[in-house]
């Protein structure tokens, strides 16, 4: 069951997103609040998985709560107005739903909060032996085939992910650090603070640079060692 709150000023939208979370079997409603500072209490003392919220309120907005949040838990937004999708963009929520939401609308976004909870709680041992791996990107879950992936760049708090299958990258909001740990360490390696790269996918290095997929890639000092180490000797002439 995934805990969540519902967070909106209208009474009218609170009862419908009450009734909605009611249908959802592994949805369980802890409770509803008219504004982010009832929510902000509701976290203080339990642990939230998902909270449904509302972007326009009087005194802070969702988008206000949201980054003043330091560990939030998964949000769908749902509001009345899209032009703030470029901004649940980057804050990470699950879904953006725009009022008025039908309870098949609402049922999609619930759904995919629910994949994400069972991917973060009940990891899949076997997932990078099965060679592919699920990242959010644009309010979805996609799935990266890993001998697919060419290199990463990371931007921030971003990472690109560019593959041999498609013209663009995948963009998420993940650390390079992070996807590094999931990645086989044989296969894939950190060659520069914002780059890892396919280790089969090389085609030259030269003058501090990595050929790559018609990409010259830089190699800094700091991981330099960490590439050569992959270089068989016997490969050398």
């Amino acid at each position: 069951m995934m805990k969540c709150i519902a967070v909106d000023d209208e009474p009218l939208a609170l009862d419908l997103l009450e009734d909605n979370i009611s249908k959802v079997p592994f949805l369980t409603m802890v409770q509803r609040c008219k504004n982010a500072f009832e929510a902000h209490e509701v976290l203080m003392k339990e642990t939230i998985d998902l909270i449904f919220l509302d972007v326009q309120m009087p005194g802070i907005s969702g988008i206000q709560f949201l980054q003043t949040v330091k560990v939030p838990p998964m949000v769908i937004f749902i509001t009345a107005y899209e032009q703030f999708a470029l901004d649940g963009f980057n804050l990470d929520v699950v879904d953006y739903l725009l009022k008025p939401v039908s309870f098949e609308r609402f049922l999609k976004g619930a759904n995919k909060a629910h994949e994400l909870f069972n991917l973060k709680n009940n990891p899949a041992p076997s997932a990078v032996a099965a060679d592919y791996l699920f990242v959010n990107a644009e309010y979805n879950l996609v799935k990266v085939n890993i001998r697919d992936i060419v290199y990463i760049e990371g931007l921030k708090d971003y990472i690109k992910i560019f593959l041999t299958s498609a013209t663009r990258p995948i963009i998420t909001r993940m650390s390079l650090k992070a996807i590094d740990e999931k990645l086989a360490a044989d296969k894939f390696i950190r060659v520069h603070k914002s780059f890892i790269v396919s280790v089969d996918k090389i085609v030259s290095i030269r003058k501090g640079k990595i050929s790559i997929a018609n990409v010259q890639v830089p190699i800094s000092e700091h991981y330099k060692e960490n590439l050569y180490r992959f270089i068989d000797p016997k490969n050398l002439v």
